[in-house]
């Protein structure tokens, strides 16, 4: 069994992950793991550089192979908004309500027709004396105008998934982790899993 280091210290992500990499047959062990691991310092203008600067960093004091991702919601809108700012859209406490409430009052005048939105997922793998590398995943949607649901975290009551025709919130575990836009950027890295964890080169 290869054991993963998610460069994450968010429990609702650290579960998401080890339930999607727990059928593949890997461990997984975050940045809670590591309490003597401080944050990294997000100053990348994209998902996808942040996620990099997490994974070297993590990866240079480790010496491990070390994925980490960098995620958030993308709306139409309000011009890409809350974006690489997802997490401390209402400031820099990163409360999940306080949050939602900033998005739904921006939005409240904004007609169904015009309301989609997408949950965004760069991930990227810092693998020692290799360059690393990023997949990317999204999880297409609209904008509710109340939150609905219970399960998830983040911006996840106020999301309409469309491939499930409900609010994310609304959606059991087993089944988020199936469509959501870390599942799909996952998907993509999965053919690259058995190789990095055995050594081998990958093609």
């Amino acid at each position: 069994m290869a054991e993963i280091i998610i460069a994450t210290k968010n429990a609702g992500k650290a579960k998401e992950f080890e339930r999607m990499f727990k059928p593949l047959g890997h461990k997984v062990k975050t940045l809670l793991d590591f309490p003597e691991i401080a944050d990294v310092e997000e100053t990348g203008t994209t998902f996808e550089g942040n996620a990099i600067l997490k994974a070297e960093a993590v990866s240079q004091l480790l010496d491990r192979i070390v994925i980490a991702d960098d995620s958030g919601l993308a709306i139409d809108a309000l011009e890409g908004r809350p974006g690489i700012y997802s997490a401390r859209y209402s400031g820099a406490e990163k409360n999940d309500e306080a949050n939602m409430d900033k998005v739904l009052n921006e939005m409240q005048d904004v007609p169904d027709a015009k309301r989609q939105a997408r949950f965004h997922c760069a991930l990227a793998v810092a693998i020692p004396g290799e360059q690393t590398y990023t997949v990317h995943g999204i999880c297409e949607g609209e904008i509710l105008r109340e939150k609905q649901g219970s399960y998830g975290f983040g911006y996840d009551p106020i999301f309409f998934c469309t491939a499930k025709g409900k609010a994310m919130a609304e959606l059991e575990p087993e089944e988020k982790s199936q469509i959501s836009h870390r599942a799909n950027a996952l998907r993509k890295l999965e053919e690259d899993l058995a190789t990095l964890f055995s050594g081998e080169e990958r093609p």
